[in-house]
């Protein structure tokens, strides 16, 4: 017989009845029935249900256990009475009798439960990680993750693609975050960067001739921390092809995406591979506030600023006339609603930073509100009519610049449909947001910048370029987004050398200076360079949104909290002076505060 088990905890049946078997795990609870001792014991496969009583020398070494402790159990598997049958469990049709018990490990005091669900503190969390990936949605979420990895390899596989690694130490990059950099010890005074991306690479690969690359790549960013993305690193889908455009870039990769999802949405509904919308990003900012809209909502914002043109509602009025904008967001059938729940609306746009929210109500075809008394009822049966509107729904109404006004009634069309029990959580609906803009001003150093990814091929190429307005020049740049969150971003690549310069030139880099920082690439676009295209995934968000969670540390093995440390490993820490002197490094501390 092994040493230490015969099978896992998850693996006997009714089948094995009467078996003779060797089970290791730990002891995830404990009953103590007077003289009678029950312990589930768990391992990664699952839980088996141990009985030891007065009969067995288990009983006192089971006894005298914590659990968490690990131990291998000799014993007999006997069927459960029906009465105890427990049908949640895939070895709930049996149990095993123990003959005997020999202690692997004894566990100490816990600091944090692992058997039950219940929250607990996350910095306790990180610290005792070790426990935590122990608990069972945890650890589910782990082992679906590797196993959506594991798919989304095979996919990309058949699809014609071939997995590269490219490297971890690389050259900085103006990938729109701070690098971490690496010390040279053999160079002193020059620095390695961590990849942000395998942005540079991957395009290389294209021009080396490698045609369809695509890796699960780790990637770094030295960023604030920031609720929707993991502080430090995370990894993504990283891809590229030669000789696409990038509508030929969606119909490869929507039968990926889609096919990944629909393997893992337990029954969930998925936008089919070939339907995916694509949507424009002005289009998107305008009817949904938002460049990653979730389709799940059905609410639609439209621009009702000429309804207010001299109107009666001042406040409107005047807005409209200073150059700003009126969006409107539907309520439906809120008929029944009471007051509260629209000055709850126009509070909780206050407490978000804005003005306010303003409102009309509408109950069996009478408006109510100060707006629409100001505004009049022949004026808000035009609006309604317009929005199609019904004798009673309501409408908020977000006013002010074009940008405020955009951004408060995408956060309104999401809180109006969660309030009202709209979205339709058994979805997974995606969508390409297309046509981004290439450029976007900087207000804070009063200058271009590019508004993405700055090898992107800008829409109408070197005449867009010279052109008067460079703040219209679209990209051909696109995301992927599902159900409110950014899944991937790519674009068509710029590989003109004389397009590559004059991109930048307008930005306020030099030829010299493209030479300077991007010389590789600027030297291969000298060679022949195909056209080419990708994108990049971000496969923690993908495990999230396909296991339900609510955070990216719940799909993640050992993350670091929201000030960028890993309490478990205790990093970042202090280097030794001897290291310091290696690398020719001076720590200079920084100033104390007051």
């Amino acid at each position: 017989m092994h040493i230490y088990r015969t099978h896992h905890c998850g693996a006997l049946r009714a089948t094995h009845v009467g078996e003779t078997v060797r089970l290791s795990g730990w002891v995830h609870r404990k009953r103590d029935h007077g003289g009678v001792l029950f312990v589930d014991l768990r391992d990664h496969y699952g839980i088996t249900q141990i009985v030891a009583d007065g009969d067995t020398p288990a009983l006192a070494i089971l006894e005298n256990l914590r659990v968490e402790s690990v131990v291998t159990i000799d014993g007999v598997v006997k069927a459960r009475d029906g009465a105890t049958v427990n049908a949640s469990l895939p070895t709930g049709e049996i149990e095993v009798f123990a003959r005997g018990a020999t202690v692997l490990s004894r566990a100490e005091e816990l600091p944090m439960p692992v058997a039950g669900e219940q929250e607990y503190p996350e910095d306790i969390r990180l610290r005792y990680r070790f426990l935590d990936l122990r608990r069972e949605t945890l650890h589910a979420n782990i082992v679906t993750r590797t196993r959506i990895i594991s798919d989304i390899r095979r996919s990309m596989e058949s699809a014609g693609f071939t997995e590269y690694s490219t490297p971890i130490l690389t050259a900085s990059s103006p990938e729109g975050a701070r690098d971490f950099l690496v010390p040279s010890r053999i160079h002193a005074g020059k620095f390695f960067a961590l990849p942000q991306a395998p942005q540079q690479y991957k395009q290389l690969l294209m021009v080396a001739g490698f045609d369809r690359y695509f890796q699960i790549a780790p990637c770094f960013r030295d960023e604030d921390p920031r609720a929707d993305r993991l502080p430090g690193e995370f990894y993504q889908l990283d891809l590229e092809m030669s000789f696409v455009t990038q509508e030929e870039v969606w119909e490869t990769m929507e039968p990926v995406m889609a096919g990944v999802f629909e393997r893992f949405a337990d029954g969930k509904k998925v936008t089919p591979a070939g339907s995916f919308p694509r949507i424009p990003y002005a289009e998107a900012m305008l009817k949904y506030g938002s460049d990653k809209p979730d389709l799940r909502n059905p609410l639609i914002i439209t621009d009702v600023g000429e309804h207010f043109h001299g109107s009666g509602f001042g406040l409107f009025a005047q807005i409209v006339g200073n150059g700003g904008t009126v969006r409107a967001i539907p309520a439906p059938a809120t008929a029944d609603k009471s007051r509260k729940f629209f000055d709850d609306m126009n509070q909780w746009a206050r407490d978000e930073g804005y003005a306010g929210l303003g409102y009309v109500t509408r109950k069996g075809g009478e408006f109510g509100g100060p707006i629409a008394k100001n505004h009049g009822s022949d004026g808000m049966a035009t609006l309604y009519a317009a929005l199609g509107l019904g004798p009673d729904d309501g409408c908020f109404f977000a006013a002010g610049d074009a940008d405020s006004a955009a951004k408060l009634a995408g956060a309104a069309r999401t809180r109006v449909a969660s309030q009202l029990d709209l979205i339709d959580t058994d979805s997974f609906a995606f969508a390409w947001i297309v046509d981004f803009p290439f450029y976007e001003w900087d207000a804070d150093s009063k200058k271009l910048d590019f508004a993405h990814n700055p090898f992107s091929m800008p829409q109408g190429g070197m005449a867009a370029l010279e052109g008067p307005d460079p703040l219209s020049i679209k990209a051909y740049q696109y995301d992927l987004v599902c159900n409110g969150y950014e899944l991937a971003s790519g674009s068509i690549r710029n590989q003109h050398p004389d397009l590559m310069v004059k991109a930048f030139e307008l930005v306020g880099l030099s030829k010299a200076d493209v030479e300077a920082r991007f010389g590789g690439m600027y030297r291969a676009f000298q060679y022949g360079a195909p056209p080419h295209g990708g994108m990049a995934a971000g496969v923690d968000r993908m495990v999230m949104l396909l296991v339900g969670a609510q955070n990216l540390r719940e799909v993640t093995l050992f993350p670091m909290n929201q000030r960028a440390e890993d309490l478990l490993m205790g990093a970042p820490s202090a280097p030794e002076p001897k290291q310091l002197a290696e690398l020719h490094i001076k720590v200079v501390e920084p100033p104390k505060a007051g």
